[in-house]
Formats: structure tokens, sequence, C-alpha cells
């Protein structure tokens, strides 16, 4: 009996160390799991068929930054793109095209630190101050208050729109695939880590998303494996009104939007009015 609990004590002592192990190690290479960026030249930088301009600017800390900007000639609005967390605007070519040809908008699309041709390495914070230089950009380069720009973000880049549509208004937002909260969604992939204490990068769209006044366009899809439609279904329900939200019912996380949701979205662009009140 006493080897038996001596040999208990043993497996318990190592499955506890190596479980702290794998906690510290998540803490550690928080960042290295959240974000995939594919830097210059990773992509095909030619995959884009419309005419359009490279955008440099710098973040708050001085990051040189770079992204795509297509001009539309009479653009229905003006959008602020913001990806998810793999790859660079290389691989959102169609996304920029039918933005442009459906929905009839002006769009920056950005690649955050460390993707593609932007400088430095990613962050929670760095990707967040990154937009709001694209936004300067954009609002500069139409002639036009930062809060007559669309945000729209895709995943990850749902979290960082969100972000500054709630902190400083905007045209409207347009979210696709994404969540109510970051740590909600390391939660559902990582049950048996402590993650919502751990985690820095939080990006808790889902309280912010009620100081937003602005109509919202919401895209799920009910089989995503990523992002699970109820995280998704969980921030449109913290958000007020006008909204609404589209869903698909065989959409898995990078299958690719159905263009009638470029329809809708020149739908509710031609409807706005200039000026939204915060």
């Amino acid at each position: 009996m006493k080897r038996l609990r001596r040999w208990l004590k043993i497996v318990l002592g190592t499955v506890a160390v190596a479980y702290l192990t794998m906690v510290v190690l998540l803490m550690i290479f928080e960042e290295s799991m959240i974000f995939f960026p594919s830097p210059y030249p990773k992509g095909n930088w030619k995959a884009l068929a419309i005419p359009f301009e490279d955008a440099e600017f710098q973040a708050a800390d001085g990051t040189r930054l770079h992204g795509w900007y297509v001009p539309h000639e009479h653009p229905t609005a003006t959008v602020l793109f913001l990806h998810g967390n793999a790859g660079n605007i290389t691989h959102r070519a169609a996304i920029l095209e039918r933005l442009h040809e459906v929905a009839g908008a002006s769009v920056l699309i950005l690649d955050y630190r460390g993707y593609g041709r932007s400088e430095g390495k990613p962050s929670g914070k760095g990707i967040v101050s990154d937009a709001r230089a694209a936004r300067a950009w954009l609002a500069k380069k139409e002639k036009i208050p930062e809060r007559e720009i669309v945000m729209m973000g895709e995943s990850l880049g749902g979290g960082v729109a969100v972000d500054l549509a709630a902190d400083d208004g905007a045209r409207a937002l347009v979210l696709i695939s994404t969540f109510n909260s970051l740590t909600d969604v390391a939660a559902y992939h990582y049950p048996m880590f402590p993650v919502r204490w751990l985690m820095r990068t939080r990006l808790d769209s889902e309280e912010k998303i009620a100081n937003y006044r602005g109509p919202l366009l919401q895209f799920h899809g009910r089989t995503d494996t990523i992002i699970p439609f109820q995280y998704g279904k969980k921030l449109f329900d913290a958000a007020n009104e006008p909204k609404e939200l589209v869903v698909s019912e065989r959409h898995d996380h990078n299958d690719t939007v159905p263009a009638d949701f470029y329809e809708k979205m020149r739908e509710l662009f031609s409807e706005l009015p200039h000026e939204q009140t915060p």
C-alpha cells in the first residue's frame, strides 16, 4: 500500500509539473498561437486584377506599414478592411474585387505589423494601433472624416474593427465570421487550460460593441469550425440596432463568402446617411 501511494504521488506530481509547464508555455508563446503572418515575398503579389495603389504609412510607434488601396470612381462607401490572423493581403484579392465591383466601394486593406510588407512583429495592441494608422491614412486620401469610414473585419480583424468603431464611431460596421471575445474562442479550443485568466490579447468585442451606435451587417456560418456560430451570435445579440445577421447553413470559416452578401453590403451602403451620431 505504501509503495502504491508513493507511486501515485510520483505520477500526480509528474502530471502537475507537465500541466504547469504547458500553462507557462502557452503564456510565453501566446502571440505565436494567435498570429500566423505570411511576410513578403510569400503570396501572389500580382493576384489583384483591378487597379490599385500601394499604401504606405506609419503606426504611432513608428512601425512602417503597407496595404493596398483600391479606389472607386463613384463609391457607395469608403471601407477599411481588416483581415484575419493568417496570410497577408494577397490572400484577400478576391474579397477586394467583390468589394469594388459588387459593393461599389473604395477600399483600403491593411497588412498588420509582421504581415506582408509591413515591418515589426504582431501583437494585440500593435494590430489595433496599425488599424488606427490605416484609418487615418484612408480618411486623408478620401478627404473625409475618419468616422465616415465603414469598418469591416473578418475573423480576428472583426475584433479590431469593433474596437475602433466602438471607440471612435464608424459610418457602418461589417463583420465576417468573427467572435464575441478571443478568450472565449481560445477556451473552446483549449478547454483544459485556464486561458480566460491567462490571455493578454483579449479583444472583448461583446463588451465593446455596446458603445457602437450605427448600422451593423454581420455574416456567420453555422458549420464554422474555427469560430463556432454561437460566438458570432453572442456578439450580434450584444449589439445595438439597427443590425442584420446573415447566416449560411453550410459555411466553414475559410470558405468563400457568398456573392449575395456583397450585394447586401451595397444595399446598406446606398442607404447610409453621412455623419453618423456616436
